[in-house]
């Protein structure tokens, strides 16, 4: 339930980004500070979504790594929201919010290496 929850926030990000693409702005999302905001703080969400109430799965190393990089990209799009490279770094942000979306989707499926996860009852 929390990974679909996280996948509605996800697609609440992407559908005002994608209108952005094509129209240049979006109710509430004229400009890539908006754009920014919007994906900051549904992305946020999204993750502590997803890693709520999981005590047995917590994130590892890599995954709050990827975590922090899309942060930091988010960030760093909001803050120079008003430059040259605004365009890109706001697509190369909007990317790093679907990369950890699927790192931590793939981690729940068990797709990850170095993870324990249970497959079924346990024959000691």
């Amino acid at each position: 339930m929390r990974d679909l929850v996280a996948t509605l926030l996800v697609v609440a990000i992407g559908i005002p980004y994608v209108g952005y693409l094509i129209d240049g702005d979006m109710p509430f999302v004229k400009d890539p500070r908006g754009m920014s905001a919007v994906g900051l703080i549904l992305g946020t969400a999204a993750y502590l979504v997803m890693r709520s109430g999981d005590a047995a799965d917590r994130t590892g190393k890599v995954e709050i790594g990827v975590a922090v990089l899309a942060l930091a990209l988010g960030f760093t799009a909001l803050a120079l929201a008003e430059t040259a490279a605004a365009e890109v770094l706001l697509a190369v942000f909007m990317g790093s919010i679907l990369v950890v979306w699927v790192v931590e989707l793939m981690d729940h499926a068990g797709f990850l290496p170095g993870r324990a996860h249970p497959t079924g009852p346990s024959h000691a």
